[in-house]
């Protein structure tokens, strides 16, 4: 699915207004899920969908205060949709650290630094690709998402507050590590977004299932 494809199935998908939220979640999940994860490729899948998103309501915020008052709230489920996907990735790298721990996996502290880095620039480029697009808007549009990237900065994203739990697992294991060791059989930071993709390719048991979208059969 090409990035212009699910920026025309998000467009779709809002114009449609039936759970806005959950469908645009899923859209995002199924495109990454296509594809690997690294932050380029998340980066251009999160401006596909803000770009399908401000599509959707561009012409319903400038018509009646009620129509407008319906799209200002889709605009803001799609982007709790997007940030709900990526929130989704950083549990799974929390549920891959907390497997591998059980199978008595033992990471070095360069490996768990790395893997740290990658996650918090997942928050940060999604706050970055927001205010980007909002930037970009010059409209209605781009004064609601710049409202979003304002209040996102100061009480929390999804992202950012998944990232907080993920982090206390990197940190509790940086703190068992205790000195860097030889890590057998599994490594984590052979490039810069490595975990990711590790993720992606599902070589820590189980993990793939947590990221897949629902229902991707159908």
């Amino acid at each position: 699915m090409p990035n212009d494809t699910l920026e025309a199935d998000v467009k779709n998908a809002i114009e449609q207004g039936h759970d806005v939220q959950e469908q645009v979640k899923q859209l995002t999940l199924r495109r990454i899920d296509a594809h690997s994860l690294d932050i380029e490729s998340l980066q251009k899948i999160s401006a596909s969908v803000l770009r399908g998103a401000r599509a959707a309501v561009q012409k319903e915020l400038n018509l009646s205060s009620a129509q407008a008052s319906t799209a200002r709230a889709q605009l803001k489920q799609a982007v709790a949709g997007l940030d709900g996907a990526l929130a989704q990735i950083v549990s799974a790298a929390k549920l891959a650290l907390e497997e591998a721990a059980g199978r008595a996996q033992e990471f070095s502290n360069d490996d768990l630094a790395s893997a740290r880095a990658d996650l918090q620039n997942i928050e940060t480029m999604f706050l970055e690709t927001l205010q980007t697009s909002a930037s970009s808007a010059k409209d209605v549009a781009g004064e609601i998402l710049h409202d979003i990237v304002a209040h996102s900065r100061t009480q929390g994203s999804a992202v950012g507050a998944q990232l907080k739990e993920t982090l206390s697992v990197i940190t509790h294991q940086l703190k068992a590590t205790g000195r860097t060791q030889a890590v057998a059989g599994l490594h984590l930071a052979q490039a810069t977004s490595d975990l990711l993709r590790k993720i992606t390719a599902g070589v820590l048991t189980g993990v793939a299932e947590h990221i897949k979208p629902a229902d991707k059969g159908s």
